[in-house]
């Protein structure tokens, strides 16, 4: 299953980057990718563990970015 989400203040590309390496890490992610330009995260993974993942994902923004937001 793939979904996009809107990002709200993401501040630089640099965040962006990391955000996206540390999901890419996440077990049950095939692809993800967090764009600087567009504000948006797309999440790509299996079906049975989409939302533990998502759950996950939010956790790993949040580390890297405490203000950037996930807009489910």
């Amino acid at each position: 299953m793939k979904k996009t989400y809107a990002l709200r203040d993401l501040d630089c590309a640099n965040c962006a980057a990391k955000m996206e390496a540390a999901i890419k890490k996440i077990d049950g992610v095939k692809d993800a990718t967090v764009s600087f330009m567009t504000q948006k995260l797309t999440i790509d993974a299996d079906d049975a563990v989409f939302d533990a993942v998502l759950k996950k994902a939010v956790k790993a923004i949040s580390k890297v970015e405490p203000d950037c937001e996930v807009i489910l």
